[in-house]
C-alpha cells in the first residue's frame, strides 16, 4: 500500500484584497476563489464561492472553506455566511460554530440563501 505516485497537491490560500475574494491555488494553479466583503471591526461576509470547471467535483470547495475559515480564525475575526456552500458546510460541522458572528449571522440554512441569491440575481 505504497502512496508514491499519490503526492498530496501543494496548497495556498492567498487574500486577493484587490479583488475581494480568497483563492484556493493547487501546484501553483488557481482553482477555486470565495468573494468576501471585510467589514469592521474585523469581520468577514462570505458572499460567494467558485470553483474552476476543470476542477469540480474534486473536494475544492470544501477544503478552500476550511481553509479560508481557518484563515479567519487566525485573524481573530467573525463570519457572516451569505454563500449557499458556506452555510450548507457551517450546517454539517460545530467546528467553526465561535466563528459565526452573534449579530450578524448571515443565513441559517443552504434554501435561505439560496432564496436570497436568486432574488438578488432577479432583481
Amino acid at each position: 500500500m505504497s502512496s508514491e505516485g499519490q503526492a498530496a497537491a501543494a496548497e495556498d490560500l492567498i487574500d486577493n484584497t484587490g479583488q475581494g475574494r480568497f483563492e484556493l491555488c493547487r501546484d501553483g494553479e488557481l482553482v477555486g476563489w470565495l468573494y468576501y466583503t471585510h467589514l469592521r471591526p474585523n469581520r468577514y461576509a462570505l458572499q460567494h464561492t467558485e470553483v474552476e470547471s476543470s476542477h469540480q467535483h474534486q473536494g475544492v470547495a470544501g477544503a478552500m472553506v476550511r481553509r479560508v475559515l481557518d484563515e479567519i480564525r487566525s485573524r481573530e475575526g467573525t463570519i457572516t455566511a451569505i454563500c449557499p456552500f458556506v452555510v450548507d458546510y457551517l450546517s454539517r460541522t460545530t467546528t467553526y460554530a465561535d466563528l459565526i458572528d452573534g449579530r450578524h449571522p448571515g443565513y441559517s440554512n443552504r434554501a435561505a440563501a439560496e432564496s436570497a441569491a436568486r432574488a438578488k440575481a432577479g432583481g
